[in-house]
């Protein structure tokens, strides 16, 4: 992970969005992301050089509760503890902005992971931040 810039409401474009989400998940189609930038609570991204390498949008139901979505890293970023530092660094920021609890919905084959992140399973998936 060393060299990659993590940041907190970093300047995004759809266009890189739409690049790491056609590396990192087959059949993506280009999206205008306007409408979700503007409906979040904040995002954490990853940057190698100039380069989106990872992602995860936060978004709120303006109290107590946030939701983690979108969490991707590039396919050549996998498996170096990039996914996990994004997810801790978005838990971090949710909490800064009020959210006393952060929700994830996942697949049964990111259980592991979701842990490393520090959340308990759940029939919901929910990270106490208080």
């Amino acid at each position: 992970m060393t060299d990659v810039l993590l940041a907190v409401d970093a300047e995004l474009t759809s266009d890189a969005l739409d690049a790491l989400f056609h590396a990192s998940w087959p059949g993506h189609r280009d999206t205008d992301f306007t409408a979700v930038f503007a409906r979040r609570l904040l995002h954490v991204t990853a940057w190698r050089d100039s380069r989106l390498v990872g992602y995860v949008n936060v978004v709120g139901d303006g109290g107590a509760h946030a939701f983690l979505l979108d969490t991707t890293v590039h396919p050549d970023e996998r498996r170096r503890g990039l996914g996990v530092a994004l997810v801790r660094e978005a838990a971090v920021a949710a909490r800064g902005r009020g959210a006393h609890w952060l929700h994830v919905d996942y697949e049964p084959h990111l259980t592991a992971f979701y842990e490393q992140c520090g959340f308990t399973p759940t029939a919901a998936g929910l990270l106490a931040l208080r």
